[in-house]
């Protein structure tokens, strides 16, 4: 089944002091009330009720600057409803509002295109999870074995990232060359090394970039990557690491960590 078509859409009314004083459906019945002359044939055409109706001018009426309509009473129909001046010149000057609005939704519906990517980008925005480290990436491969599968992932066009769940886990979340996935690390899982440390690691994980961030603590320091690709990595290490490491802004560093300690997720 084809996936529905996302529209960025709108609407437009005007408030008076906190108060809204009308919108498009008032719009219409003061438009309708021009036209017939008469609260109740307004009323009628767009399916309110007189009483509905009535109040909604009333209230108009009582905000605005200058009446909108005009009451003669008497009269074989029992009077009539007229727009004023004041009136008139109100439901104009909103009708090209609206047609200007409609104008920028257009534009911005063309420009942007894909407002299920935009909608999907707002919604990683507002995950929340106790992870410092949280990435958006997609999966390059996936290797499974008889338990577990090795799940490799482009967090851009340069970093790399290995998370390792069991095959379970890869049916459930629909683990597949080109499915989008979060990534998640806890800063507390990360161990930090210069760059320059030539030496073997059994983590799985090595991403390489430069410290744009150290805050020491009397027992531990919270540190950020700025990584090649681009995104940035956080790691919490004792002080007497980073100061033995020599880590200060500008310092070239890299973050390991066990393949098992990544989270993968799906929307």
């Amino acid at each position: 089944m084809a996936q529905a078509e996302t529209q960025l859409m709108g609407a437009l009314w005007v408030t008076q002091e906190g108060r809204r004083l009308f919108g498009s459906e008032r719009l219409r019945l003061l438009e309708h009330i021009g036209e017939h002359g008469s609260i109740s044939a307004a009323a009628k055409t767009l399916g309110m009720s007189y009483r509905a109706a009535w109040d909604a001018v009333a209230d108009m009426n009582n905000l605005a600057d200058a009446p909108l309509t005009h009451r003669t009473p008497g009269g074989r129909h029992g009077g009539s409803t007229e727009l004023t001046g004041y009136g008139r010149q109100l439901v104009a000057a909103f009708r090209a509002m609206e047609h200007e609005y409609a104008r920028l939704l257009d534009g911005l519906n063309a420009e942007f295109g894909d407002w299920d990517r935009l909608q999907a980008l707002m919604r990683r925005f507002a995950m929340r999870t106790s992870a410092r480290n949280q990435w958006q990436g997609r999966v390059l491969e996936v290797k499974t074995g008889p338990v577990n599968a090795e799940v490799t992932l482009a967090l851009d066009t340069v970093d790399r990232l290995v998370a390792t769940v069991t095959r379970e886990s890869v049916d459930a979340l629909g683990l597949q060359p080109g499915r989008d996935v979060y990534a998640l690390v806890k800063s507390s899982f990360v161990i930090l090394a210069t760059a320059d440390d030539g030496f073997n690691t059994t983590a799985r994980n090595r991403l390489c970039g430069t410290v744009t961030r150290l805050v020491c603590g009397p027992v531990n320091a919270e540190v950020t990557l700025e990584l090649d690709g681009g995104k940035t990595l956080t790691a919490t290490i004792t002080t007497e690491s980073a100061d033995a490491l020599g880590l200060e802004e500008g310092v070239r560093a890299c973050a390991l960590f066990k393949a098992s300690h990544v989270i993968l997720g799906v929307n």
